[in-house]
């Protein structure tokens, strides 16, 4: 199979490149420097000239807290460049696997939520990948639009805007203090498992549509934090505080963990939990190169 795949620069896509090439299909990564995905004619172009068979998108404008005074370019790279990749796809018959976020809702709730809850998203990040979803949907009728949360994986040490383990890992190794929320929770998604589960779906042609994909774990930040310092063996101060007393430009939503239930239901693997998750990304985060 021929995929083409957006975003090569980033965590995510590194893992999926690795991931299309063991299995021995063929990918074109495209990096932003080499295609700007919010040039709706030259993203038309590169489909109908290579004729894949799947599109990927993992490109995202992803600066949070920055997209709430860049309202303009976090909607033309989330939402409306995604509704040219999508048309796209239809015209070339292309299968789109798109990533969302857990950022769509807007957290009041206390269990996971599931695809069947409805958005409430409470920041501009937050609508601008909802918009994404929605136009992925509604103009490539083969189509999967995976949310996901918190995505670390081992090319995260060498990629633009890191992760949060390389976060914790940089500021332990510097033995600066570091204060982390402990009453906004999560389920942080292994870059590597969700790379590989990725192609299962697209392999086993699971039903077109809307499905979580995110950890097998809710967990907060604060202990998301503990665990990847105990497992680097690295000292680390780490102190508790809460969203009150931290606060950030955007608004992130309490609550965000999501359900992968329907997914699991289509057959594919549950996601593995945090401490398994961790582990493995202690051991391969050093066998990965900088990316160039």
């Amino acid at each position: 199979m021929r995929a083409i795949l957006f975003g090569a620069g980033g965590q995510l896509a590194v893992d999926l490149a690795r991931e299309c090439r063991n299995r021995g299909h063929s990918v074109l990564a495209l990096r932003r420097s080499q295609l700007n995905i919010a040039d709706g004619a030259a993203v038309r172009r590169t489909i109908a000239r290579h004729n894949p068979d799947w599109v990927i998108n993992a490109a995202a404008y992803n600066k949070v807290d920055l997209a709430e005074s860049e309202p303009e370019a976090a909607m033309r790279v989330n939402a409306f460049a995604v509704r040219g990749i999508a048309m796209a796809c239809a015209e070339a018959g292309a299968t789109l696997l798109h990533y969302s976020t857990d950022h769509v809702f807007g957290g009041s709730k206390d269990i996971p939520y599931t695809e069947d809850d409805l958005p409430a998203p409470q920041s501009v990040y937050g609508v601008s990948k909802l918009a994404g979803e929605i136009f992925a949907r509604a103009y490539c009728r083969s189509h999967y639009v995976l949310r996901v949360a918190g995505v670390f994986g081992p090319p995260g040490r060498y990629t633009n805007h890191s992760n949060f383990p390389e976060f914790v890992l940089r500021k332990c190794a510097e033995g600066v203090p570091l204060r982390i929320v402990d009453d906004q929770f999560a389920t942080p998604t292994f870059g590597t498992a969700l790379a590989a589960r990725s192609f299962d779906i697209l392999v086993e042609r699971v039903p077109f549509g809307l499905y979580h994909l995110s950890g097998g774990e809710v967990i907060s930040w604060y202990d998301f934090a503990q665990k990847i310092a105990a497992a680097s063996g690295c000292p680390a101060e780490i102190a508790r505080t809460n969203r009150e007393a931290y606060v950030t430009r955007a608004r992130r939503p309490r609550y965000a963990a999501l359900s992968n239930g329907r997914i699991e239901a289509a057959g594919i693997a549950r996601m593995p939990g945090i401490d398994e998750s961790v582990g493995q990304y202690i051991v391969l985060r050093d066998r990965e190169l900088p990316q160039r």
